[in-house]
């Protein structure tokens, strides 16, 4: 699972939105990703010119990827023809911010997974500092529901 086809595999995200490079932990108690955080992210131009800082809704973005795989990869859920969407947040809290260069650690634990809805609770570390944290809401859709 830690190998970047699995991912690719997994996740229906793709450049220049998908935000988890690599999978360093799956073990049963733990999930840990990582995104390296390059220079030249698209979002960087504009957020901001002068001071490039990842805009915290990326961050976030980035642990509910990260906490879709870990479902993916730990639950038997039929992968071609359902999708995991991003349904909610709770308690989202954005400490230091991150910057081009840093590595952006994805430490998520699924809370609870009930009839297609998943709790994951998220945290994010640079240089094992917390810089963003919340509380994710995950929901299994089947493609066919959706129109697909």
């Amino acid at each position: 699972m830690k190998d970047r086809y699995k991912i690719l595999e997994l996740l229906p995200h793709r450049y220049p939105f998908l935000l988890v490079d690599k999978i360093i932990e799956d073990s049963e108690d733990k999930f840990v990703a990582i995104k390296n955080v390059s220079h030249n992210e698209p979002f960087f131009q504009g957020h901001f010119p002068d001071m490039p800082i990842m805009p915290g809704v990326l961050i976030i973005e980035a642990l509910a990827q990260a906490g879709g795989l870990s479902l993916l990869s730990r639950y038997d859920i039929e992968k071609k023809n359902n999708v995991t969407f991003f349904a909610g947040i709770e308690k989202a809290k954005f400490r230091k911010p991150v910057l081009p260069g840093d590595t952006l650690f994805l430490e998520v634990k699924i809370l609870s997974f009930r009839r297609g809805i998943a709790k994951i609770e998220g945290v994010a570390k640079v240089d094992e500092n917390i810089v963003a944290e919340a509380v994710i809401l995950t929901v299994i859709k089947p493609k066919k529901d959706l129109g697909f």
